[in-house]
């Protein structure tokens, strides 16, 4: 029977966190002690030094030779089981997509345990769940959110694909990403450069556009005798090239003959844009000589066109303005400049038109390299993700220490003990206290509309728990390890999918609104679990 005492005590473990996050969102919303840059630096310091540090405190505590099997096991049959079901649902079904699979995974099976759970669980049935609420976070820092990782570089690679090489990604044979590369995001601009080979298959090399453009620029000075460059109509194109597709063609004409145009680029990822060669109309041959007639450097211009895939209609709007300013200076024929405008604009609308929610079963026709190059891509680029992710190391090496201490029980240091302490010991108020800023950051709590928000709550708080019941029932869990395992399913959203979703832009809306509005109703809504619970 639950006692009054014991709902203190919920309370109380969960007071504290509360009110570091109330302080910080006072602080910014009301008091206006913090602007948005510190707010950033903030939430840096914690993401790269105070979480990490707990996680590390956290994992290496944890006796790997003595965990619970079957109680993890039912934590990882309700992620398998909530994976097949969305696989299933995504292959069988006109609904489902790629996108919605990631965020009703993370929704249903991802809560935040190593900040919520481990304090709430001790206040509510001992200490004992502290080892289990450890055990759980070793599992989601190696497997599940690397395994969460693995899902938003696929994503991002078969967006790639299908932007760049929509009617022949079936003929690519290598598909190698450059080392300046560090993500498929979205966040990054850019391209793929392709080869055909012998047997007609491509071998794709995709790079950073940075770099494309640090090769342009010293391309330009080493003509920079007489030579012209037309930029982007619009500074704002600077910021929409945060994207996968882009394609650029240089067209290079010499002023000396008005109708010589040559055209030298980047090996075109759509096969829709082909090379353009204007001969002379008077003589009827294509004239390629780019010098005038006393051997100096001519004249030549140089035309850059690239689209995004967040802001496709600004995009547009420039690539056809940089059509348009090609067509008077190099006399092209109408049909050819339709050719070109139809060849940039129809990707650009198709693509749209795949990302769109309502047309995604398109998106399950798209054709796609074989297993294999798809593959060797994604694990390169989570490999990547992984060496530079702080929180990723510390969870490896606190295992990997707590391997060593609970075999051969070899303390740490002192000095390197109270090191780790004085840092790690700020990972949850700072944790909270940066939930906090980022809620106060926001133009309102439920950015996604009520709709969504309402779905999203359900899934997250019954759904869940309904899923983990099923899974532990089927280990023969029973009595208070059972309750454990439902109220931890219980807890609100994690911060981590809520990170990959907004550095992946899919659906971080959604998942911003889990985080914050669920916090803020995670207090009651464990209680009623664990008075129910406890009744049962």
């Amino acid at each position: 029977m639950i006692k009054g005492k014991d709902i203190y005590e919920v309370v109380a473990a969960l007071v504290p966190l509360y009110l570091a996050l109330f302080l910080a969102y006072g602080s910014v919303r009301w008091l206006k002690i913090f602007t948005q840059e510190q707010c950033s630096g903030i939430s840096r310091f914690v993401s790269v030094f105070a979480v990490p540090f707990l996680s590390f405190d956290f994992i290496s505590s944890n006796n790997p030779y003595t965990m619970n099997l079957r109680f993890l096991a039912a934590d990882s049959l309700q992620k398998i089981v909530v994976l097949l079901a969305l696989f299933l649902f995504n292959t069988f079904t006109k609904w489902g997509s790629i996108d919605w699979s990631i965020t009703l995974f993370s929704l249903i099976t991802l809560p935040n345990t190593l900040v919520m759970g481990d304090p709430l669980l001790k206040a509510m049935y001992g200490e004992f769940t502290h080892a289990l609420m450890t055990q759980i976070v070793v599992l989601q820092s190696v497997i599940w959110y690397t395994l969460l990782l693995v899902l938003f570089e696929y994503r991002g690679a078969k967006l790639l694909i299908s932007e760049q090489f929509p009617e022949t990604a079936g003929s690519i044979a290598t598909l190698r990403v450059d080392s300046s590369v560090s993500s498929l995001n979205g966040r990054e601009p850019l391209h793929a450069d392709a080869e055909v080979g012998e047997n007609g298959q491509l071998h794709v090399v995709v790079r950073s556009m940075s770099r494309s453009v640090s090769m342009a620029s010293s391309f330009h000075k080493s003509y920079s005798t007489g030579v012209e460059i037309y930029p982007f109509p619009s500074s704002r194109e600077q910021t929409s090239l945060q994207s996968f597709g882009v394609h650029e063609s240089r067209f290079w004409r010499s002023k000396s003959d008005g109708d010589a145009v040559f055209n030298s680029g980047l090996v075109s990822s759509f096969p829709s844009i082909k090379p353009v060669f204007q001969g002379s109309r008077s003589g009827g041959q294509t004239n390629r000589d780019m010098s005038s007639s006393d051997g100096a450097t001519s004249n030549m211009g140089l035309h850059m066109f690239g689209w995004s895939r967040r802001e496709s209609s600004t995009s547009e709007v420039n690539m056809k303005h940089a059509v348009n300013r090609v067509a008077p200076s190099d006399q092209l024929a109408v049909h050819e400049l339709e050719e070109i405008r139809e060849g940039i604009e129809h990707p650009v609308m198709g693509r749209r038109r795949e990302l769109s929610i309502e047309e995604d079963d398109g998106n399950k026709r798209q054709q796609m390299p074989r297993v294999s190059v798809m593959i060797k891509l994604i694990l390169t680029m989570v490999w990547r993700n992984l060496l530079r992710n702080p929180n990723a190391w510390a969870s490896v090496f606190g295992l990997v220490w707590s391997l060593i201490f609970f075999r051969w029980n070899i303390a740490m240091p002192k000095i390197v003990r109270k090191c780790i302490d004085i840092i790690s010991h700020t990972g949850l108020g700072m944790a909270m206290f940066s939930l906090g800023l980022f809620m106060a950051l926001q133009p309102k709590i439920i950015t996604c509309g009520k709709t969504r928000a309402t779905i999203s709550l359900v899934i997250r708080f019954l759904i869940g728990p309904a899923v983990i019941l099923a899974t532990s029932k089927a280990m023969s869990i029973h009595g208070v390890l059972l309750n454990v395992a439902i109220v931890q399913a219980a807890l609100p959203q994690g911060i981590v999918p809520f990170v990959f979703a907004k550095e992946y832009n899919l659906h971080p809306d959604i998942l911003s609104t889990a985080v914050i509005f669920g916090m803020v109703v995670a207090l009651p809504v464990t209680i009623i679990y664990y008075v129910v619970l406890g009744v049962l």
